[in-house]
């Protein structure tokens, strides 16, 4: 019998092989949720690199929300990612939510960063 974790990499592995083939050539926005925080990284996976980043952990983050494993951090981090690839010149992703449901702080994350300016 497969462990919680095994099951989780592979929901995350499933979700990316999909990805991969719709992408054409488009960054990937790649979420991480724990129990206490929230991280987000865009990620060109043609040249293997991280692009940009952005994490509840952050000083900018807390200050304003102490509290980095709400909805309202999970947002502030969607925020925080779409200013930052917008500097970059990021406009288009492939959001990837890594075998999470789209639900409660993934949702509020990729809803934030459709507000701050990318689209996917």
């Amino acid at each position: 019998m497969k462990t919680q974790r095994e099951k989780s990499v592979r929901r995350a592995q499933r979700n990316r092989i999909r990805l991969r083939k719709l992408a054409n050539g488009r960054p990937r926005l790649s979420v991480f949720r724990s129990s206490k925080n929230i991280s987000a990284q865009i990620i060109d996976d043609v040249a293997g690199k991280t692009i940009v980043s952005a994490s509840s952990l952050e000083e900018v983050a807390r200050k304003e929300h102490s509290k980095g494993c709400d909805v309202t951090a999970a947002a502030l981090v969607g925020k925080l990612i779409a200013e930052r690839a917008a500097k970059e010149g990021v406009k288009t992703v492939v959001f990837d939510r890594g075998g999470y449901i789209y639900h409660g702080r993934v949702k509020a994350l990729a809803e934030a960063a459709r507000e701050g300016g990318l689209d996917f």
